[in-house]
């Protein structure tokens, strides 16, 4: 995915403003499914652009605004069903138009989704059930009896490339298919720093201990709702013993073998982290 700041082009708001435009970007998802338009002859997929949500014949659940994108008004939707589908239009679960959708569209389609999945969730106050009320000019939804605040949540994730001798640490997670080799990584829990987390999910996952940690990047990631924290870090001590729960095998590889791997998809924040491994020791093969 472009490391380019997508708000260059995306102006994030919560209520609309006037703009010279009367195309519509309509992000509407059933379950974790999005609405797209396949584009014939020419192959191509995009989200619906339209002036109103009823020219497809598509009821809402509920509706919420999310900004412009070059300009352009879009919006989040919650269909009521997906018994109706307009025509040349079809629901694609959302992961699967990873590196399908141009890189803009996916990244605001993943805040939409964020979006429409907290709506659903936090109709009613989580302290003393009373039903919310959205607020204005904020995202936010309050109890308008106890005066809870809730916000859309989000889930830091923490992702490090250990390196060792001019190798890098491997390991091949239980829940991932095709065998795919990645980094290790985890959630963030409460009262823990960003480093202290990462130290903590090296030591439970392949049993040893890193120092020097530094900052790579960070990447949005609605599966379902994290923020992927990229670092890299240098093997301290210990020998690697897999949790044998998150992970199955765990191993140091040098470039020429990482390079004949399945690899995480590319663009993603763990491939851009081997990538930048690979580059940085392939003149050490």
């Amino acid at each position: 995915m472009s490391g380019e700041s997508i708000y260059k082009r995306y102006k994030p708001a919560v209520a609309p403003e006037p703009v010279n435009s009367t195309l519509t970007y309509w992000f509407v998802f059933y379950a974790n499914k999005l609405l797209i338009k396949v584009d014939n002859p020419k192959p191509g997929v995009t989200i619906p652009q339209v002036r109103n949500i009823e020219e497809m014949n598509i009821i809402p659940v509920r509706k919420q605004y999310l900004g412009t994108l070059q300009g352009q008004p879009c919006y989040t939707v919650e269909a009521a069903s997906e018994d109706y589908i307009p025509e040349g239009m079809c629901y694609r679960k959302y992961g699967s138009l990873y590196g399908v959708l141009d890189d803009d569209i996916f990244l605001v389609a993943g805040k939409a989704l964020q979006i429409v999945k907290w709506d659903q969730t936090h109709q009613y106050c989580g302290r003393c059930g009373v039903p919310t009320q959205m607020v204005q000019n904020e995202r936010a939804k309050i109890c308008p009896q106890c005066g809870l605040l809730s916000y859309p949540c989000l889930s830091p994730v923490v992702i490090t490339a250990i390196l060792k001798d001019n190798k890098i640490l491997l390991v091949r997670h239980k829940i991932l298919i095709n065998n795919i080799y990645s980094l290790v990584a985890g959630f963030v829990e409460p009262g823990e720093t960003l480093e202290e987390a990462l130290k903590r999910e090296v030591i439970e996952e392949v049993g040893i201990e890193v120092n020097n940690i530094k900052y790579f990047k960070s990447q949005p990631w609605p599966f379902p709702h994290s923020l992927m924290i990229g670092f890299t870090a240098e093997y301290e001590s210990g020998e690697i013993i897999v949790d044998g729960v998150e992970v199955a095998e765990a191993e140091w590889f040098d470039v020429r073998h990482v390079q004949q791997l399945p690899l995480p998809v590319k663009n993603s924040i763990a491939w851009e982290l081997i990538d930048w491994y690979i580059c940085n020791n392939a003149d050490k093969t």
